[in-house]
């Protein structure tokens, strides 16, 4: 704001100068310049201290300690900290003051960038108002709250963004301002249009934003990356390809030095059940990946089916993981402002043999009087080091060998980001409190599979994992029904097709197993399971058995069934788009699809893609013509649908 610190707390009294080797003054222009210099926490800790040396007689300078604390907690990422110390500085700094306006401006500017962050763009629009309509702003401040504003809008109430954004143009016109803000306006204004559905505005805008960056040459910087993209995605919409190109062809996009950009562990879209979402609604996200594999921000470009959509989408993406070894590939260039194509999943979720073991060690843990770990949305990047962390404390509160830190274990053997050698370590770990605890056998099979897919770096071939695991069926701490269940289709999912005399033998035994119920969910899904591979191999008669064996009517989907397999690739070296091709470009489509029981895809759609809008057609007809197993249904009709598969689109060298 330009204001000297020297007046932000004129007005305190040395309240323990007597005692103090420094005075307030000299304390808070120490934690200025602790903040000034980067250092997050040293300013946090010097604003708390000073705050106890304040008399709480001088709202005022209290006010201003308050909000800059906030400031260095939002820098910490304390958001909800920093709000509450924003919002207490807030009140008492009165509207009646003029002197006290730069804090107030600033206040709200905090609380408007907070609220943007967590993607809760109502919030932040509110507050950018607030922050924009306080009196006595030098234009540079005006824009940077009007900025806010108007991206915030676009996805919350567009048309408030355009009059929003004819008040920034006049701003523009009456100041002198260098070329990178002209260029974020006109970005903000190219943005504002695509999703308004008027993509010829849109393109011209993206095209002066270029401009002022200095056109289309080989020096790049990321602010030249969004308006390149933001106009080939305009052109695209327009249908006007080769501008698409010449623009998309200087984002990188497409284009990385060694490979396709890759896919993350974890990078589902949101299911369309969530936050309203249609199966229609679409939407181009941007994000960028940290080094520690997690998604550090992502915010909506474009959405198709409205603001609410384009916020789901974004809000999806912070949930997605890359491993270590997925980011040192990237070049850290192109780890940010990533920009992926998206629709809903209409998949409902199909709990696996594995989720099935899962609840039935929970189960056994329950019973032992052992609180289980909360379910979260984070992404398992995110939350490994908060599992460690509770490992941790559980382990010096209770002790190594505490039946209690089984599920904290647990937790981080399933997390996608933990290696093999340390998953192989962690459960042996608990496997053997667990039998120091009378672990049941079925408890005992969900443990033992992470040790057996982990022993070796070669588990994965299906020889080894059947040579290793089935003669543990004979072993007496597997002598129950349920979990020798467990082992074969276990053994079943690693075999897959590539032993089709063992997989038949090993579903039999479990669907002929007397001891298991006849609804049992194991015993259902190995029937199905073997219905569909005697119909893969002509045997009606003994689908048809099978099947009803399993109790289902001819439209359930088993609780624990198995994907389909692909017989027949749709793919020819035809399908690559002749534009992408000429332009260099690579990328891929994850695309979601259903599967009729005589082997026919139906409904494909593509709900991922990397670059937008490149390869999304060309992904979902390859999936079209391809071709998978039969499975039996009695009335010919779909099996479980919504499955998906990734196709990629490389450039042979």
């Amino acid at each position: 704001m330009g204001i000297a610190s020297a007046a932000l707390i004129a007005a305190a009294p040395p309240v323990v100068a007597q005692q103090a080797a420094t005075t307030i003054q000299q304390d808070f222009d120490a934690a200025a310049a602790l903040a000034d210099k980067g250092d997050d926490a040293g300013a946090l800790a010097a604003w708390q201290t000073l705050e106890k040396r304040m008399s709480t007689r001088n709202h005022r300078s209290v006010a201003i300690v308050r909000v800059r604390t906030g400031a260095a907690l939002y820098r910490l990422n304390r958001m909800d900290e920093a709000v509450v110390a924003v919002r207490a500085g807030l009140a008492d700094l009165p509207v009646s003051d003029p002197t006290l306006a730069a804090y107030r401006y600033e206040a709200y500017s905090q609380l408007a960038r907070i609220a943007e962050s967590g993607l809760d763009y109502a919030s932040a629009a509110e507050n950018y108002r607030m922050a924009e309509s306080i009196g006595g702003l030098a234009p540079a401040d005006r824009l940077a709250a009007l900025r806010g504003l108007i991206t915030s809008e676009t996805f919350v109430d567009p048309e408030s963004a355009k009059a929003d954004l004819a008040r920034a143009d006049a701003i523009l016109a009456a100041t002198k301002t260098d070329a990178k803000s002209k260029a974020l306006f006109a970005t903000l204004r190219s943005e504002l249009m695509l999703n308004l559905g008027k993509y010829s505005e849109a393109r011209l805008a993206a095209g002066d934003a270029v401009k002022f960056l200095g056109g289309l040459t080989s020096k790049t910087d990321l602010n030249d990356v969004t308006a390149r993209s933001d106009y080939s995605i305009a052109a695209l919409l327009e249908g006007r390809t080769e501008d698409a190109r010449r623009y998309m062809a200087m984002t990188g996009a497409g284009r990385l030095p060694d490979g396709i950009f890759a896919t993350g562990v974890q990078m589902k879209p949101p299911g369309c059940s969530e936050s309203g979402l249609s199966p229609n609604d679409a939407a181009v996200i941007e994000f960028s990946i940290g080094d520690d594999g997690t998604v550090i921000s992502s915010v909506p470009v474009y959405a198709a089916g409205g603001g609410a959509a384009g916020l789901a989408f974004a809000r999806a993406a912070r949930s997605w993981s890359w491993t270590s070894e997925q980011v040192k590939k990237i070049p850290p260039f192109f780890r940010y402002r990533v920009r992926i194509e998206m629709r809903c999943s209409t998949a409902f979720a199909r709990p696996s043999i594995g989720d099935y073991m899962g609840s039935r060690l929970d189960a056994w843990l329950i019973g032992k009087g052992v609180s289980l770990q909360p379910t979260t949305a984070e992404s398992d990047a995110v939350a490994l080091p908060k599992q460690r962390a509770r490992l941790a404390a559980a382990e010096a509160a209770q002790g190594k060998a505490a039946l209690a830190i089984v599920p904290l274990l647990y937790a981080i053997m399933n997390n996608s980001v933990v290696g093999r050698e340390e998953t192989n370590l962690l459960a042996r770990r608990a496997l053997a409190i667990a039998d120091a605890n009378g672990v049941t056998p079925i408890a005992r099979v969900t443990l033992s599979r992470f040790i057996w897919s982990s022993d070796q770096a070669d588990r994965w071939r299906p020889g080894v994992f059947l040579r290793s695991v089935e003669p543990l069926l004979g072993e007496p701490r597997f002598n129950d029904p349920e979990a020798r269940a467990a082992i074969r289709l276990t053994l079943v999912d690693a075999l897959g097709r590539k032993d089709e005399k063992k997989t038949r033998q090993l579903l039999r035994e479990v669907g002929e197993e007397s001891a298991l119920a006849p609804n049992d969910p194991l015993r259902v899904g190995a029937l199905i399971r073997l219905a569909s591979l005697e119909e893969a191999n002509g045997n009606a008669e003994a689908a048809h058995s099978a099947f009803e064996k399993s109790g289902l009517s001819a439209r359930q989907c088993a609780l624990v069934d198995s994907a389909p397999k692909q017989i027949h690739f749709g793919g020819s070296e035809g399908d690559f788009p002749k534009e992408a091709l000429s332009w260099g470009f690579e990328g891929w489509v994850l695309t979601q699809f259903d599967v009729t029981a005589d082997g026919l895809v139906r409904n494909e759609r593509p709900i991922m893609a990397y670059p937008p809008f490149v390869f999304s057609k060309a992904g979902a007809r390859v999936i079209g013509r391809s071709r998978f197993e039969k499975t039996y249904r009695p009335d010919g009709g779909l099996g479980c649908g919504s499955n998906t598969m990734r196709t990629g689109f490389r450039i042979a060298t």
